[in-house]
């Protein structure tokens, strides 16, 4: 079977913005054109495809060991930009950063600088042998031979022309296809307790109320959705701006918004005013504070989190009243659309609490005075969204799209920069101080004034040229069918946090089926249909709840893990998951799987468990569902599958009968976010779990779960210190 990485070879190239500090302690800022050939980078003061005899400032290689961190937005003279981090896992003191425009750039930068590791590592298999595919990280030598990267760059014909000016990129237009995940076709791959019903259409909008828990509550969820010509990116950008006189356009409501503070990259202050046609005229003047944390899933699809705060830089003020905002959320999700017609659309839902008095009351009397007040006009928001993005297609022009001629020569790029004398990995190429060629910027831009750089809208591109595929031979069962299975007693096992007893207990863990998920069918990859996942492959046996000082590592080595117990030694595999929740104290969730037989060495399950961290990272994903609890914490975690490699830190290790994966949550910004808000509501939330291998070839489908875990009302203070 050909690899896909034997199949095709990929190039990615596009404007970023190089972030750094120079030689005297200043940080700067520069426009970057980056260029990605296999696994080798180069970074260029201007395109060399306009250039070809321009010479990169900086070059490197991308090796297995290289991280991306997304850090969110930053302020940066005077303009808002998405930064990515890059170090190396082994030595983080190797680092550096670029940083673009848009949220979606950034996604696009992270896919390629993964497949650019894949094919480092891809290369690196070919080369050695056995053993080394399994313990490349400690044998990779980045001084030794390099082997030279086949040019492409002839090949490209027909390309495509995006954005303007200096953001000019280029894509193949022949290889444009949508995802092969089936982006933008479903809402998630758990299935939700809520139930919406339709109550009002207006202004191209539709208004939901959620029945299922009618009566039993004193406040309504209700939300409002619309389909909206734009890409996610660009909706996204809207909503998250303040400046005054573009709000003005699209909101009715909230007049004024002003930064207070923000952190981490994905969480900020605002405060604002309402407008007084919504107000009583005893109460004429209102203003409000709220917090917003966003984040931008695998998928693409953007959720934005908004409730009520404090913040001592905004005190009480003279003539207004304060009020809280309701709790709302925002999700933004791309549509599927042919790529020919070259129209982007997405689905945008804001979903807020709304008194339940005020709303039967609206309902039963369309005329009532809910029509003047403050949810109402949040549900509008959708539309004025709407409308104020048709009615200004420069917001999106970057979209528009011309057949161009390729202006690449043979002499372009030439190889010789990828060969030997390329010595450096990425993160050193881009850490080291700034030299006085590269912080001069003057010979490429004659009209910059000072060291402030024009923030632009930077388009972003792919070209990927593919190679015919061959079929796969058929895969044998995942467990060895010639072995007679054990018997499996769970009364032989003993964690910290117990079986649940009833679905009433709490403080416990249970195993529910996997007809709660969705997984990819045997036809996915032909029509990205998905099926009701079936009865897991391995056994939960246990489950253990740890407080630790710091994040454990190995905790399967503990001599107290039942990894380590007689009867532990004796099961043919156990599969140990542990989740590395950052608080403070920290905490580790320990799930111990086992299997009846032993693993069948030609399976899929087989491949992951002694294949190479890489290969894990790309195929470890994790569906959650909260099953019970709070509507907005169900919103932050939402129902879609995740990579888990891709998404934070992942660490594996293979030993005897087990392999153990830690998976450190803390690792990232927006994973941290989204745990911290769990943890303040963990003693009344019901949480659904399935863990799968993703199959990514024809013959590796239909998936199936490897394991499932209910965690039924945590209790923080159970949890059991753990000395390591």
């Amino acid at each position: 079977m050909d690899s896909p990485l034997e199949r095709g070879k990929f190039e990615y190239f596009g404007w970023v913005y190089h972030l750094g500090v120079n030689s005297i302690g200043h940080q700067y800022c520069h426009l970057r054109f980056l260029f990605i050939r296999g696994k080798y980078v180069a970074m260029y003061k201007r395109d060399p495809h306009e250039h070809p005899s321009i010479d990169p400032i900086r070059k490197g290689i991308i090796g297995p060991t290289l991280m991306v961190e997304e850090l969110g937005r930053r302020k940066v003279n005077s303009g808002d930009l998405y930064v990515l981090r890059f170090y190396n896992r082994l030595d983080e003191t190797k680092k550096g950063e670029i940083a673009c425009a848009t949220a979606g750039e950034v996604q696009g930068w992270i896919e390629a600088f993964d497949n650019a590791k894949q094919r480092a590592e891809y290369e690196l298999s070919r080369r050695g042998g056995a053993r080394d595919k399994l313990n490349m990280e400690d044998e990779i030598d980045l001084e030794g031979h390099r082997p030279r990267v086949r040019r492409y760059a002839q090949e490209l014909k027909k390309l495509i022309r995006i954005g303007q000016g200096p953001e000019t990129l280029l894509r193949q237009s022949s290889k444009v296809a949508s995802r092969a995940d089936g982006f933008g076709g479903d809402s998630g791959d758990a299935f939700e307790s809520h139930q919406w019903k339709c109550v009002l259409t207006m202004g191209g909008i539709r208004i939901f109320e959620d029945i299922s828990d009618c009566g039993n509550s004193k406040d309504v969820l209700a939300k409002s959705v619309g389909v909206i010509d734009a890409t996610a990116d660009t909706v996204f950008e809207v909503l998250l701006n303040t400046e005054r006189q573009k709000r003005y356009e699209w909101d009715m409501l909230m007049c004024d918004l002003e930064l207070v503070d923000s952190y981490d990259g994905h969480y900020d202050v605002v405060y604002g005013t309402y407008d007084p046609k919504y107000l009583s005229r005893w109460h004429s003047k209102q203003d409000f504070i709220f917090s917003r944390q966003w984040f931008r899933g695998q998928d693409g699809t953007y959720t934005i989190l908004q409730v009520p705060a404090l913040h001592m830089k905004k005190p009480q003020r003279s003539g207004y009243r304060r009020t809280k905002t309701n709790p709302s959320t925002w999700e933004i999700r791309n549509l599927n659309t042919p790529v020919a017609s070259n129209c982007p659309k997405c689905l945008v839902t804001h979903t807020l609490e709304i008194q339940s008095a005020s709303w039967h009351q609206w309902k039963n009397n369309k005329y009532s005075k809910f029509e003047r007040s403050i949810p109402y006009a949040l549900l509008c928001q959708v539309a004025g969204l709407k409308e104020y993005i048709a009615a200004n297609p420069a917001l999106h022009q970057e979209y528009a799209t011309t057949i161009v001629d390729s202006k690449i020569s043979d002499g372009s790029v030439s190889s010789s920069e990828y060969e030997d004398e390329v010595q450096d990995q990425f993160y050193d190429a881009i850490a080291g101080e700034s030299s006085s060629d590269e912080e001069s910027d003057d010979d490429e831009k004659p009209d910059q004034k000072g060291s402030i750089v024009k923030l632009k809208n930077v388009s972003w591109a792919l070209s990927t040229l593919a190679l015919k595929r061959t079929a796969a031979s058929d895969l044998s069962k995942e467990l060895d069918p010639l072995v007679t299975p054990i018997i499996i007693q769970l009364s032989d096992f003993h964690g910290s946090l117990h079986k649940c007893k009833d679905d009433n207990d709490t403080n416990c863990w249970a195993t529910p089926s996997g007809k709660g998920f969705m997984i990819r069918g045997k036809n996915y990859l032909k029509d990205n249909h998905k099926v009701v996942g079936g009865d897991p492959l391995l056994r939960l046996i246990a489950v253990d709840w740890f407080t630790v000082n710091k994040s454990a590592d190995r905790i399967a080595l503990h001599p107290k893990c039942l990894v380590q117990s007689e009867v532990g030694k004796k099961l043919p595999f156990i599969l140990v998951i542990n989740l590395q929740v950052p608080a403070k104290p920290n905490y580790s969730l320990v799930l111990y799987y086992a299997a009846d037989r032993p693993i069948n060495k030609d399976s899929l399950l087989a491949k992951f468990v002694d294949g190479s961290d890489m290969f894990r990272d790309s195929r470890f994903k994790l569906i959650p569902s909260i099953v019970e609890g709070y509507w907005m914490v169900k919103r932050a975690v939402g129902t879609k599958a995740c990579l888990l490699g891709k998404a934070v830190t992942c660490k594996y290790y293979r030993q005897d009968n087990f392999l153990e994966i830690d998976v450190d949550i803390g690792s990232s910004s927006v994973a941290r976010g989204v745990i911290g808000l769990v943890l303040g509501y963990v003693t009344s939330l019901v949480v659904d779990l399935a863990i799968l291998i993703e199959a990514k070839e024809e013959t590796e489908l239909p998936e199936y779960i490897l394991g499932t875990v209910r965690l039924n009302r945590l209790k923080l203070e159970s949890a059991v210190a753990l000395e390591v």
